[in-house]
């Protein structure tokens, strides 16, 4: 997150992560191409929650049945569950410490990345997570950062739900030339850089043509011209 460059389109991505977190809502999206920065805006929004007003989970790794969901759910919430132990009693367990945090004026937030190959019936178990509520407000809250691909799945009938449930979504912008140019500065300042600038205004027009405004790429590309 040292290297974080707060490009308007990472700037309107926290803003509305940070609105939709402050209404309560159960799902919230972003989208982006691959090499767009979710990860990163991901851990950017994980290292800004307050610890004392809020408990975060954090799935990296979405290949997850629906009883390894919850049990990784669970781990991250601090929960011990027997080995033996049921999808329901997974459930039980969730739900009973989303309640004990929700009394210590906690709110929590489960982060998964990389969403859009999900299985399906995991991404309904998400959805029934998110029927956990008091009477005042959702018990957990989802964000979901993921390729455009999960754009197309959600359109499919048995998603319908889901779908539905996305109060707030953003998809993530490439960048201009104007952004490339400052992104590489910034980079190169982070790393160190003192002197002035390493990469030609003609340069950085072929880093942001041939990287298309996505920073994985532009990364790449300046490190081979570097070396």
């Amino acid at each position: 997150t040292g290297f974080f460059y707060n490009t308007s389109g990472h700037r309107e991505a926290l803003e509305v992560l940070r609105v939709a977190l402050r209404s309560g809502e159960g799902f919230i999206k972003i989208v982006g191409e691959v090499g767009t920065g979710k990860t990163l805006l991901c851990r950017k929004l994980l290292n800004a929650l307050d610890e004392e007003a809020w408990a975060t989970a954090y799935l990296p790794n979405p290949l997850l049945g629906v009883a390894e969901l919850y049990r990784a759910l669970a781990d991250e919430l601090g929960i011990g569950l027997p080995a033996k132990a049921t999808v329901n009693d997974s459930l039980k367990a969730i739900n009973s410490q989303l309640i004990e945090l929700a009394r210590q004026g906690r709110r929590v937030v489960l982060c998964i990345d990389e969403v859009q190959v999900m299985p399906e019936k995991s991404l309904e178990a998400l959805r029934l997570l998110s029927n956990l509520e008091t009477e005042k407000r959702k018990l957990l809250q989802i964000v979901l950062f993921a390729q455009p691909e999960l754009d197309e799945r959600l359109q499919q009938p048995g998603l319908r739900q889901l779908r539905q449930r996305l109060a707030f979504s953003y998809r993530l912008p490439p960048l201009d030339y104007q952004g490339v140019s400052g992104y590489v500065g910034h980079r190169l300042l982070v790393a160190g850089h003192q002197g002035g600038a390493l990469f030609a205004p003609g340069a950085l027009k072929l880093l942001a043509r041939g990287s298309r405004g996505i920073p994985r790429l532009i990364n790449i590309l300046c490190h081979k011209a570097m070396l």
